[in-house]
């Protein structure tokens, strides 16, 4: 019986690290992407300012906003962007012969 709960809570130990490092790497990469459009940058690393930014962001997806703006145009005018973006990165490495 104790071997039964001992190996039980061995899995459940496993599935929980396993749980926070893709946490842990989610996060990294989003906080990446901030790095990536510069945002941090053109803030001056203004924590509270970039929050605000993506809380506007929010906002207009929720379409919490005057504007008339789709929310699903909203993603498919910031996707296109993005997408751009990795492209040109990856292009970039390429001529700058970075790995």
């Amino acid at each position: 019986m104790r071997r039964l709960q001992k190996a039980q809570d061995l899995r459940e130990g496993q599935n929980f690290r396993t749980e926070r490092r893709a946490r842990t790497r989610r996060l990294i990469e989003l906080g990446g992407l901030v790095v990536k459009a510069r945002v941090a940058e053109l803030t001056g690393d203004d924590r509270a300012a970039i929050l605000g930014a993506l809380l506007e962001t929010a906002d207009r997806l929720r379409g919490a906003n005057q504007r008339d703006e789709r929310p699903a145009d909203l993603m498919t005018l910031w996707r296109r962007r993005g997408l751009n973006a990795f492209t040109d990165g990856a292009r970039a490495k390429q001529t700058n012969g970075d790995s």
